[in-house]
């Protein structure tokens, strides 16, 4: 057996490894746009990266590197996306790194940005970070702040997972993401550390695991962007494994972060689980669940507390799965709000739907009543806040 404990300070309880941000002036705010993660030894590197066909050139650098690389520092920067630049992002990368290992001692170092899509990077207001980072630094909520761009919160957490005999390992996360949000990794960036003596293969079979129970179930807007990143470094630190306490403590991790994107998606008030089933397959289920939450006029009616079970109905019968109308129930948590012996709602139910529509966590389930295929994904409501937020998101 053993014991998943959470831990304050994110980042900072990792043995081995260190982190800061600084602010060179491309933030307004005080908080920081560039910051760093090191670890102190060389550790394995996985990763999952979007699926967007216009990849942004951190991505593109990174895989130029061996596979099986092995890194021990990763340089991240907010409000520059460095995305659809061409070669010239990836030689300003090489600039940018090619000072770092000048300023300090590493190994295969790894750039991340986030941002504005189609401008290059101020390299040398980048590189000016390098005089202001403490370079033994644990500040994760510094880094974590420096990472967000519409984010209206950090997002860190760490779990100690405590083994039988007594020994431990500590995993931990920082993320960003608020927009441009869809179930094909999320827009995002995320870091995930441990000093766990976890094997490269494991590290990348859980991983991409994770992934898809977390990250690939969420949606604020139905957007993928050019510059989704989910790393996970090992530097082994620890010399303690156990390959299904680190699986869980991951899903763990990915889990609660996801939901923290959709809780802070852009202008959200509500976090909303759309569970299907009785489809045909899971795949079935998959397809119509994404549907229902990456669904505009499902959002605006969440958005409304407006009980309008049609616009589910409607949504999955649109996704092209099997369905019927006969065999189909919505519920809103435990409530019946469809079937084909109740297609109407009565003012009493009405009442109670709209009490649990104003919660700000419900669960849409919808049963389709033809098979065993069951999903769940995870989606919030639309705002006309999203809009304002986007509308002057240059400026």
């Amino acid at each position: 057996m053993f014991k998943i404990f959470p831990l304050k300070d994110g980042l900072s309880n990792v043995d081995g490894f260190y982190c800061d941000g600084v602010n060179v002036g491309m933030k307004e705010s005080d908080d920081g746009d560039v910051a760093f993660i090191r670890s102190e030894v060389l550790c394995d590197v996985s990763s999952v990266f979007t699926t967007n066909r216009f990849a942004a050139a951190p991505i593109k650098h990174y895989q130029k590197y061996p596979k099986d690389f092995q890194s021990d520092f990763i340089l991240i920067n907010a409000k520059n996306a460095n995305a659809m630049t061409g070669n010239a992002g990836i030689e300003d990368i090489e600039d940018i790194l090619e000072t770092l290992q000048k300023k300090i001692k590493v190994t295969n170092p790894i750039m991340s940005s986030t941002g504005v899509i189609g401008y290059r990077l101020k390299n040398e207001l980048i590189k000016s970070a390098f005089d202001k980072f403490d370079f033994d630094a644990k500040n994760s909520h510094k880094t974590a702040r420096s990472i967000m761009t519409t984010d209206s919160f950090k997002k860190e957490l760490c779990f100690k997972v405590s083994l039988e005999d007594g020994k431990s390992f500590n995993i931990a996360a920082i993320c960003k993401g608020a927009g441009m949000i869809n179930p094909a990794m999320a827009t995002m960036l995320c870091f995930v550390i441990t000093d766990a003596d976890i094997p490269k293969s494991d590290m990348d079979a859980l991983l991409n695991e994770a992934t898809n129970q977390s990250f690939n179930t969420i949606s604020v807007d139905g957007d993928t962007s050019t510059n989704d990143t989910l790393m996970l470094m090992a530097n082994k630190k620890s010399d303690v494994y156990d390959k299904e306490a680190f699986k869980i403590a991951l899903n763990r991790l990915t889990k609660e972060l996801a939901l923290l994107i959709l809780k802070d998606g852009e202008g959200s008030n509500k976090v909303v689980a759309f569970e299907v089933t009785g489809a045909k397959s899971d795949e079935e289920a998959r397809i119509a669940s994404m549907a229902l939450s990456n669904s505009l006029l499902v959002k605006t009616a969440l958005f409304g507390e407006d009980p309008n079970w049609g616009r589910i109905a409607s949504t999955i019968g649109a996704s092209g799965v099997e369905c019927s109308e006969s065999a189909l129930v919505i519920k809103y948590d435990d409530l019946l709000i469809y079937s084909s012996k109740k297609p109407s709602l009565d003012e009493e139910t009405e009442q109670k739907a709209f009490k649990i529509m104003k919660q700000e966590q419900f669960k849409i389930s919808c049963d389709i009543g033809l098979g065993n295929g069951k999903y769940t994904s995870y989606g919030c409501d639309l705002s006309y806040e999203y809009v304002k937020i986007n509308a002057d998101y240059r400026t």
